[in-house]
């Protein structure tokens, strides 16, 4: 099968034309014969380079408010843009999105089946550094796989890749290929080399070699316009987040780049064919959360379920919106009003609207989904 990274900018802080951005490499890729395409870490609006290189107050007076009325949430018109350009390419996604749920903001990435169906959706566990001024934090439900007919598919946001026991759960997973979404690195080095392209690749390499996986590394590019929109005419700021820094990779599950980077200042979209068979060359040796492992020594707990601030407790004594599956919790709402959609003109038909019957069963209780390939079971769009 054939596969799709994506190295750009985003048009930053303005989340319709970057989905137009978007589905034009959609298209692009899907033309060229991929079956699936990865973004960066939230493409959509872009990446708040502004947190590591000014102080609070001018963050939050000069760029929240606007961030936040770019974020996207689950579901939502915009998004519906992208479930669509899915449908209409037949292609597969993992998108990274600034998620917006009521006043707060998540790290995010959406799965996207073929058939343009919200299939999973996970938030950063824990966002790094400055990010906790501007993120809240995923939970146990956000470690996850989608089985899209084609492979396994996973992924985590940049230094999710530094966090041993989250990499472990992910392994233990079977994860076939996994998405690593990352920002473009910045001029923080040679101070912090771990904010350097070297160090960010090297952790996403033997992430391939540790979890025996193809891993597809999407990053931004920081261009001219996200250079003067955060940096202005600050040379002290503006060296901090130098043009370029693109660092888009895939590598196979025995480390091997399968792809020709490109120049760090370009944008565009790098393609492999994609082997499953030789991951099981790669665990025959080594298989760190299988026959390579010693549970009886060495083992993971993990909590997942889906602690929120809220419950409802109902008449029966159960509890709504209570499924281990953001994205079950999302089908759960839809349920409520499912009723005005059955007579409505079709172009008002959310994609990802289906009836009661076929959304049972298709998140698990650990938040991995079962995909759904029949166009007729699906409602209009």
């Amino acid at each position: 099968m054939k596969v799709a990274t994506v190295q750009a900018e985003p048009v930053i802080l303005d989340a319709d034309a970057t989905i137009d951005k978007a589905i034009g490499y959609i298209e692009e890729a899907s033309k060229n014969g991929a079956e699936f395409i990865a973004f960066p870490e939230v493409w959509i609006p872009g990446y708040p380079y502004w947190a590591w290189i000014g102080d609070v107050k001018w963050a939050v007076s000069e760029f929240i408010p606007k961030y936040h009325e770019n974020s996207l949430t689950l579901g939502d018109d915009r998004m519906r843009r992208l479930q669509l350009a899915a449908r209409q390419h037949n292609i597969a996604m993992v998108v990274g999105y600034s998620e917006k749920d009521g006043a707060s903001r998540y790290l995010s990435q959406v799965f996207i089946d073929q058939n343009g169906d919200i299939v999973a959706n996970r938030r950063k566990l824990k966002p790094t550094h400055v990010e906790r001024t501007i993120y809240g934090e995923g939970n146990g439900t956000d470690f996850l796989t989608h089985d899209f007919g084609f492979g396994r598919v996973g992924g985590l946001n940049c230094w999710e890749h530094f966090q041993p026991l989250s990499k472990y759960m992910m392994y233990s997973l079977n994860e076939q290929i996994h998405v690593a979404s990352w920002p473009a690195m910045f001029a923080l080095t040679p101070d912090v080399h771990q904010l350097s392209v070297e160090a960010n690749d090297t952790v996403t390499r033997s992430y391939a070699i540790e979890g025996q996986t193809f891993v597809l590394a999407a990053t931004h590019v920081i261009g001219k316009a996200t250079q003067d929109l955060f940096a202005g005419d600050d040379e002290a700021k503006r060296a901090l987040l130098p043009l370029g820094q693109g660092w888009a990779r895939i590598y196979g599950p025995d480390g091997k780049s399968l792809a020709e980077p490109l120049a760090e200042n370009a944008e565009g979209l790098l393609y492999a064919e994609l082997d499953l068979e030789q991951i099981i060359v790669a665990k025959a040796a080594a298989d760190p959360a299988g026959h390579y492992s010693r549970p009886d020594v060495l083992s993971l707990k993990v909590d997942t379920r889906n602690h929120t601030p809220v419950q409802y407790v109902t008449e029966d004594g159960g509890s709504s919106l209570n499924s281990n599956s953001r994205v079950e919790n999302y089908r759960l709402r839809q349920l409520a009003d499912i009723e005005k959609y059955e007579n409505a003109d079709s172009a008002t038909v959310p994609l990802d609207v289906t009836t009661p019957e076929k959304q049972s069963g298709d998140v698990n209780a650990n938040g991995n989904a079962k995909v759904n390939t029949n166009p007729s079971a699906k409602a209009k769009a």
